[in-house]
């Protein structure tokens, strides 16, 4: 079996700086440290901080007063800041840059009076957020036809922005609906899909060609790596999501001589490189690296963090 090894792959820099953040706070402040939502949508990662001593909480009311809090990398809304506030809490934002992009142009559409559409899926931790900026301006959509069951005037003044880890494809479906109803709809300066999830996305489409399985290391509530999973499915090969290797089923690599290998933006290099140790073991398998493009993002810390870092 040969394996084509997908790069870029894996952590992006927001995940890269919520990470070192997070670790950073454990080792200066001690622990407990609470987290508000898991600091990025991976399993191992988040049990790892658990056994580390991190907290991971979903109310604020499960953190005592004073405590030390970090806002994940998905973003919180300001109502949370707020509450966070009111508690005494010593909150440390490690917010992705990107995602605070988008919370600052739903912020900027609401002021200039504008009906805000944003593509992205309910419940996801990064929409409740987005959308706790501007409530009473954006509205939620997740398909086409949602968008034909908009009930605005043709006329609306009206703005579109995305949720950062969404499939390009999907995006400019829905994105094309609403540009076709309202034609006059404006759009944030720059896309707001991140360039993590786009590289990976690419990667995904051009080594499947050459590829008969696709296996994306990721967890499931990972919205970039479902992604990654469903471009595999559109170039029609199997495509599955899996933790680690204990996830892996033998079986579906009956007749299969190339499979490519990669991650979601949130998942461990170290898990990627124990799933190949786990194909090698079995299949005897060998490594190409495919390299469709070079990344040198780097995101600094969160300014709570920075002086502490130097030391």
């Amino acid at each position: 079996m040969k394996i084509l090894l997908a790069a870029p792959r894996g952590f992006c820099a927001g995940v890269n700086m919520a990470i070192e953040s997070l670790d950073l706070a454990i080792e200066t402040f001690g622990t407990p440290v609470y987290v508000y939502h898991e600091i990025v949508h991976n399993k191992y990662v988040v049990e790892t901080f658990k056994e580390k001593g991190a907290i991971f909480v979903d109310d604020l009311d499960e953190v005592p007063e004073k405590s030390h809090l970090l806002f994940s990398a998905h973003g919180v809304s300001p109502e949370i800041r707020r509450i966070a506030k009111e508690r005494g809490l010593i909150a440390i934002d490690a917010t992705c840059p990107l995602v605070t992009k988008v919370h600052l142009e739903a912020i900027r559409y609401a002021k200039e009076k504008f009906t805000i559409v944003l593509i992205g899926h309910e419940g996801h931790d990064e929409v409740i957020g987005t959308m706790g900026e501007a409530p009473d301006s954006i509205v939620l959509v997740e398909t086409p036809e949602d968008v034909a069951a908009l009930e605005l005037a043709d006329d609306s003044k009206i703005a579109y922005l995305t949720q950062t880890t969404l499939s390009v494809d999907d995006a400019n479906r829905i994105i094309d609906c609403l540009k076709a109803r309202f034609p006059q709809i404006q759009s944030p300066p720059k896309e707001d899909i991140c360039y993590a999830t786009q590289n990976r996305q690419e990667a995904v489409r051009l080594i499947a060609d050459d590829a008969e399985l696709c296996l994306v290391v990721g967890s499931q509530n990972s919205s970039n790596s479902q992604r990654l999973k469903e471009i595999g499915k559109e170039k029609k090969i199997p495509a599955y999501l899996i933790d680690g290797p204990k996830d892996i089923d033998l079986v579906w690599f009956e007749g299969i001589e190339n499979i490519m290998v990669t991650a979601g933006a949130s998942a461990p290099e170290s898990v990627v490189v124990e799933c190949i140790d786990f194909l090698k073991e079995h299949f005897n398998a060998t490594v190409e690296t495919r390299t469709i493009r070079q990344e040198d993002v780097y995101f600094p810390l969160p300014r709570e963090l920075r002086s502490l870092a130097q030391k």
